[in-house]
């Protein structure tokens, strides 16, 4: 009896070896141990390590406006819209698209100035070789200076008189919560400008086509319905959305 206890006591201590060790192997994928705990700042380090986290927290909520606002998003997109209104077609293009083709142009205009960011900013801080302060202010150096190419000098007096301060002697010396409404101001007093051009053709001919029903007679027609094929048709003829693209790819530079 001894011995077949033994042999039993072996045999499970055998059996139990793989899965000891599989127990004590670590996995072939480690997965991340994640806590997450809310209490009292005990010390000031700890506060500005959640002053920091809600800083970021700000910042990646409003990086939407800031691509929308700082960037030539808001000249595109508003354009776009009065392209749509003048033909008529108040669903098609659909607002995703027009968005997405916004954004896309966005991204395509916008690359020197964020190559300049990433090569200036972004790598140089990444390799530790400058602050987080330098690299704040090496990355919105590009963005000035596309701001202000891109600003009239009257909305940059605007609000410099509504600021109450005095004209900066050069451009470096003009801060940038003065540049900022002040660029916005210009996009869209520029993108108006551009979406009253593409109004006239069209609005020609949305009159052409009411007196020409009004002369036969038939007031009951609306005339948006027999000018919106041929308003489709010239646009399509002019090459239409080459030359919206083209004039305003080239209105940045």
């Amino acid at each position: 009896m001894k011995l077949l206890g033994a042999a039993a006591t072996a045999a499970v201590g055998v059996l139990a070896l793989p899965a000891v060790a599989r127990a004590q192997t670590p996995p072939f994928f480690p997965l991340p141990s994640l806590k997450i705990g809310v209490g009292a700042a005990t010390n000031p380090g700890q506060v500005a390590v959640t002053l920091q986290i809600l800083l970021l927290l700000t910042v990646l909520s409003l990086a939407p406006s800031f691509i929308i606002l700082l960037t030539s998003f808001t000249r595109i997109i508003i354009v776009f819209s009065f392209l749509r209104s003048a033909l008529g077609s108040q669903t098609s293009p659909p607002n995703q698209v027009l968005i997405g083709f916004a954004l896309i142009l966005t991204f395509f205009i916008m690359a020197p100035v964020f190559n300049q960011i990433n090569r200036q900013a972004l790598q140089p801080y990444l390799k530790g070789t400058i602050s987080q302060t330098q690299a704040a202010g090496n990355a919105l150096q590009p963005l000035r200076t596309f701001m202000l190419r891109q600003t009239g000098q009257k909305d940059i007096a605007l609000f410099l008189r509504l600021a109450k301060r005095p004209p900066p002697r050069t451009p470096a010396d003009l801060p940038t919560y003065v540049l900022l409404p002040a660029f916005v101001t210009s996009e869209l007093q520029t993108a108006f400008e551009m979406g009253f051009l593409i109004f006239i053709p069209f609005l020609i001919l949305d009159m052409v086509v009411a007196s020409t029903l009004m002369s036969m007679g038939m007031l009951m027609l609306p005339p948006t319905m027999i000018s919106l094929p041929f308003k489709i048709l010239l646009f399509v003829l002019a090459d239409g959305w080459a030359l919206v693209v083209q004039s305003l790819v080239t209105s940045f530079h």
